[in-house]
């Protein structure tokens, strides 16, 4: 059983590294600035003694994401973790600029060479979470499918999916996405299934379908750089099996829809998926009599453009979105404010209690 369903099941309170799986050369200081390793040895023969408060906050509204991976960090690589006290707010929580999230008290030798891995893991996840949240919102009941799987390194995957799914993504296209929270990735058929069919998209689905029956069938429609001809191919094809087409047309395209009928030009932009071009879909299907059949859009959907659509009332029913989704945007900082209890600072920070941090159980 995977530890996310220990977590919902309140079985566990927080992940651990049996779902993180660091790297060990975490605790060599690999990963780590070497001023933050220089100064572990400094302390260690001149002020071993000295208990140090380190605070980690950020500057912005944010879905806050990161913190059992962080604490799991903490318990593997800190030395003597058990005597370490550490409150922290939970993946999820809603956070305010420079609201307190994490505290961590105890030597400094024992864990302050973390810092920096810290705050960059932090920083990830909490973007991704609140990329993906701002989507969400602006979607509305609309599922969003998380598609960032060509956008960043393969090795970022578990962690960003993770990350989507805390934000409110139900949907990604990688298995390894959905690796820390207990899923399997989904997807259909990508344009390089429908090129070797010779650009036959009834073919090319004949052959998913009878490969992959149980899949709930969903045909990309834009190969061909005609979507509603497509579209209404495959629905005339497979009926009720079909259960959603996808538009993903290039931005530096446009639909040969508007090349029948120029007349509907002149007043937006007919580039790429648009919303002209999905009401233009949905009436056809409609008429031909397939209303069941859902609307899948993709391609530089980002926040904003899902507003627009929205506001728009196009006839929407999935999202899906990538690279826009990985935009780090949100910097995490750690700072040591008190030593030895009192107050101590750089200029301009200081302590920043925060009633609903939670006692974290080493």
């Amino acid at each position: 059983m995977k530890e996310i369903e220990l977590k919902l099941q309140g079985k566990i309170k927080r992940l651990t590294n049996r779902t993180f799986k660091f790297d060990e050369r975490v605790k060599d200081g690999w990963f780590s600035a070497v001023y933050f390793l220089k100064t572990r040895e400094i302390v260690k023969d001149f002020m071993s003694d000295n208990m140090v408060t380190m605070q980690f906050f950020q500057k912005e509204h944010a879905v806050l994401c990161g913190t059992d991976e962080v604490i799991a960090l903490i318990k593997t690589f800190a030395d003597e973790p058990e005597k370490l006290e550490i409150h922290s707010l939970k993946d999820g929580d809603k956070i305010k600029p420079f609201e307190t999230v994490l505290t961590i008290k105890g030597p400094y030798q024992s864990f302050g060479y973390l810092e920096g891995v810290i705050d960059g893991i932090l920083a990830r996840r909490t973007s991704v979470a609140t990329n993906v949240y701002n989507v969400v919102k602006a979607a509305g009941k609309k599922p969003v499918i998380f598609m960032g799987d060509r956008d960043d390194h393969f090795t970022q995957q578990a962690g960003d999916g993770y990350a989507a799914y805390i934000g409110g993504s139900t949907g990604q296209a990688t298995h390894a996405m959905n690796e820390w929270w207990g899923k399997a990735g989904m997807g259909t058929m990508p344009h390089a299934l429908i090129q070797l069919f010779n650009g036959d998209i009834v073919a090319a689905t004949r052959a998913y379908h009878a490969k992959f029956p149980d899949d709930e069938l969903m045909v990309l429609v834009d190969y061909n750089n005609d979507v509603i001809t497509d579209a209404l191919k495959v629905a005339h094809e497979f009926g009720d099996k079909l259960k959603a087409v996808r538009i993903d047309t290039s931005r530096t395209m446009i639909d040969q829809y508007f090349v029948r009928n120029p007349e509907v030009l002149g007043t937006f932009d007919p580039r790429g998926v648009n919303t002209q071009l999905v009401f233009a879909l949905r009436e056809a299907l409609d008429q031909e009599g397939f209303e069941h059949v859902k609307i899948v859009v993709t391609g530089g959907f980002n926040e904003k453009r899902i507003q627009e659509f929205e506001a728009e009332h196009a006839p929407v029913d999935i999202y899906g979105v990538g690279s826009s989704l990985l935009k780090i945007h949100i910097g995490f900082t750690g700072d040591n404010v008190l030593l030895n209890g009192e107050h101590q600072a750089k200029a301009g920070r200081k302590y920043r209690p925060n009633s609903r941090l939670e006692k974290v159980e080493i």
